[in-house]
């Protein structure tokens, strides 16, 4: 009976001895994450630049998920919670429509964070758009992130609002974004040799996203999407007369958009649709595959 008693005594230590050690790695696991500094972004891209200069002294949110679109995704309320308790928010500032649409209502949640404007310092393309023989132009291409000399400037301008926030730890953060910034270069380095020398400069694309990537590399989008809008019936025989002209066997479109006149484009030519996303949260690797696309291509 003693035995019973004493082995049953011995359990019970030895169970509240691991329940201890949990709540204590528990809790110490809370403080660690309390520690980080909360960062908001609106864009998976951004997430990796973030993450790449802030290491483990940062915690992440995108506003616009996997497979959503930034021209019509609404914000959570879970979202704005994570808002609320963020020091920074990081924008891509060129005029996302989720930022447009958004902004004033996500600073509004959490007046006290720093909001850094990631556009700051870039050369910005204007949206030029076609109206019968006249050409129009309506604001600024949003799309920066896709380039890889914006994307430094981003990078350098998400470290200064760190280094604000954080003084303590700029050594690390400048650390993490130099070698970051020697990573981007390299990209750059090797997509510009591997379209180097390609005859044919132009891509044919359902979303007009490429425009930076073109301005770096020489290239230039044939855009079947123009505001917004699908073509008529006249502006697709024109694509498909453009398509036959300039040799393009191949039209680029994105999983987060429709890809029906793409795919008549593509029949019509004899062609194919291949899928790219500009919204890859693994950058770096996103580009790369981008390039080897276009240059197969």
């Amino acid at each position: 009976m003693k035995k019973r008693i004493l082995l049953s005594i011995g359990v019970l230590f030895v169970a509240i001895c691991l329940i201890s050690t949990y709540i204590y790695i528990t809790s110490q696991t809370e403080k660690e994450i309390g520690k980080k500094i909360g960062v908001v972004v609106s864009i998976l891209p951004q997430v990796e630049f973030v993450e790449k200069i802030g290491g483990d002294k940062v915690q992440v949110t995108v506003m616009v998920p996997p497979g959503a679109s930034p021209h019509t995704y609404e914000p959570t309320p879970s979202q704005l919670k994570e808002v609320s308790r963020a020091k920074i928010y990081v924008k891509v500032g060129s005029g996302v429509e989720f930022e447009l649409a958004w902004m004033d209502k996500i600073i509004s949640v959490n007046k006290e964070m720093l909001v850094v404007d990631c556009s700051k310092g870039i050369k910005l393309i204007e949206a030029e758009h076609e109206h019968e023989e006249e050409h129009e132009h309506h604001g600024v291409d949003p799309h920066i992130w896709l380039s890889l000399k914006n994307a430094k400037i981003m990078v350098e301008n998400i470290y200064q609002c760190l280094t604000q926030i954080d003084p303590v730890n700029q050594e690390y953060y400048a650390k993490n974004k130099e070698k970051y910034l020697q990573e981007l270069d390299e990209l750059d380095k090797e997509i510009a040799q591997a379209l180097f020398g390609k005859e044919n400069r132009k891509i044919m694309v359902y979303h007009p996203v490429w425009a930076y990537f073109c301005r770096d590399y020489g290239l230039e989008q044939i855009p079947i999407e123009k505001e917004g809008k699908e073509p008529t019936p006249q502006g697709i025989a024109s694509l498909i007369k453009q398509a036959r002209e300039n040799n393009i066997t191949i039209i680029f479109a994105s999983p987060e958009f429709s890809t029906k006149t793409a795919e008549v484009i593509a029949k019509e030519i004899n062609g194919n649709v291949v899928l790219i996303s500009p919204l890859k949260r693994n950058y770096l690797e996103n580009m790369r595959k981008i390039a080897e696309v276009f240059a197969n291509a």
